[in-house]
């Protein structure tokens, strides 16, 4: 059983008995015992067990986990603190400086991002060493899509950032007007001119909560 020691538990202890996920589990005992998947089997859920459903104000969506040996530790985007930051990581760091005057920071874990309520949510939850996109289509994007439809129900007002295809795709699932969606291309460096430098998301993402009484996100806390 999936244990998250917060909200999360009570509201997907369905959605972990339906048997599209009992069927993604034995995938995934199978991947893990024959292949290299990131991130390590511990790791799949950190993006819920650092910040809680309610605690959620801020919801960055990624696509998969990052593919490279020792660099997926369960939050979109972030690497543990050691690993040098991937070119989207870095693409993200420099809009930041850009936006808030913000020097890239020492380390690319965005554990300090989490902690202040930013969820930090890939759609796919694991992947195959080298092969992006090798656990699409087995079961995660049902589960992901439950977890934001349910914070599209919450009553508070919530930053969804949805940057790249994959993302932008989700925005049908956000129907309550109390939040605030924010679409541009993906950090990557293949796309990060044609729309993600300049968006201006972090900045929007704090104006937004000023303006709800909420709690702004400190962007230079990732750690």
């Amino acid at each position: 059983m999936v244990k998250l020691g917060n909200d999360w538990d009570e509201l997907l202890a369905e959605e972990f008995g339906k048997e599209y996920y009992l069927e993604l589990r034995e995938f995934l005992k199978s991947e893990y015992s024959s292949r290299r998947i990131y991130p390590p089997m511990n790791d799949i859920y950190n993006a819920l067990r650092y910040t809680s459903f309610a605690d959620t104000r801020v919801v960055i969506l990624g696509q998969d986990p990052y593919h490279g040996v020792g660099q997926a530790h369960g939050l979109c985007f972030s690497v543990k603190e050691g690993v040098v930051p991937p070119p989207s990581l870095k693409n993200i760091f420099k809009e930041l400086k850009a936006e808030i005057g913000m020097a890239e920071p020492p380390t690319g874990e965005l554990t300090g991002w989490a902690r202040q309520g930013v969820l930090l949510l890939n759609t796919t939850l694991t992947v195959r060493e080298g092969a992006p996109q090798s656990h699409k289509g087995r079961g995660w994007e049902i589960l992901t899509d439950k977890i934001i439809s349910l914070l599209n129900e919450k009553s508070d007002g919530v930053v969804f950032m949805l940057w790249g295809g994959n993302a932008r795709a989700k925005k049908a699932l956000l129907t309550n007007r109390n939040h605030l969606v924010l679409e541009c291309a993906h950090p990557s460096p293949l796309s990060a001119y044609n729309g993600f430098f300049g968006c201006g998301h972090f900045v929007k993402a704090n104006e937004f909560l000023a303006s709800r009484g909420l709690s702004v996100i400190d962007w230079s806390k990732t750690k």
